[in-house]
């Protein structure tokens, strides 16, 4: 059926206006709100589960796909880290409550006082978000580690933002149900948070490696290792920081 685009008056004929690109007019009904509430809330629109699913089978390739161009089916990369940080803080500070569990801790250890205990407790529930944060830094880092290797900084931006929508996914699907089961048993809930620190390096492997295929293991081993290196120095950086703020 043809009628007259309500934006610009133009004759419509297909799905859309070929002056203005206005979509054809359709009635709004059930079919609208959910579609509406997916793509201004969620903002899933396929893209966002099509994502998932794909780096949690592969990141390293996921992002090189979207690197080389191939972005039709998959969600924003940025945008993508951040829904899931909001997620992981969600969950870690709301249901498993491990700032209020990390402070007792730290009380009772008097391993830190005061402030401090409760700024690293706050660092605990909120480590996403904080190394969303952090991206721009980060890429520094890798751009330096992986020099010669094809990527400008911006690119590393995105290979960060893939990074750490794994590393949450894997908090978020293994580690954050087990920390759950155990959080009113300090023994086992501690080695569990450190294991979610501890998987990182294995991470920055899988990924490396799934994206650059082409390279050898023990290259891409040393710069990770690099990497690493770069990532102490700045814990400890901020820590010493931390301590001498305390003081």
């Amino acid at each position: 059926m043809e009628y007259n685009c309500p934006n610009c008056k133009q004759l419509i004929t297909e799905n859309f206006c070929s002056n203005c690109g206005q979509k054809k007019y359709k009635r709004i009904d059930r079919e609208y709100i959910w579609n509406e509430l997916q793509y201004s809330i969620f903002h899933t629109n396929k893209g966002f589960l099509y994502s998932i699913k794909n780096i949690i089978r592969n990141p390293g390739r996921t992002a090189k796909e979207f690197i080389d161009g191939n972005r039709i089916n998959h969600y924003k990369p940025i945008l993508l880290a951040f829904v899931l940080s909001s997620i992981s803080a969600f969950i870690s500070f709301k249901i498993i409550e491990i700032n209020s569990i990390m402070r007792e801790i730290y009380s009772q250890e008097n391993i830190y006082a005061g402030s401090l205990n409760n700024l690293l407790s706050y660092l605990s529930s909120y480590n996403s978000l904080i190394m969303l944060l952090l991206i721009p830094i980060f890429a520094i880092f890798t751009k330096i580690a992986f020099k010669c290797w094809g990527q400008n900084y911006y690119e590393h931006i995105v290979m960060n933002a893939y990074i750490l929508s794994c590393y949450t996914l894997i908090n978020i699907i293994l580690i954050y149900p087990v920390m759950y089961f155990f959080k009113n048993n300090v023994k086992v809930f501690i080695p569990i948070s450190f294991l979610s620190i501890a998987i990182i390096p294995f991470i920055l492997l899988w990924f490396y490696k799934g994206f650059y295929k082409e390279k050898f293991l023990r290259k891409i081993f040393l710069r990770v290792l690099l990497l690493i290196t770069f990532f102490f120095i700045c814990y400890v950086i901020l820590i010493f920081g931390l301590l001498f703020y305390q003081s």
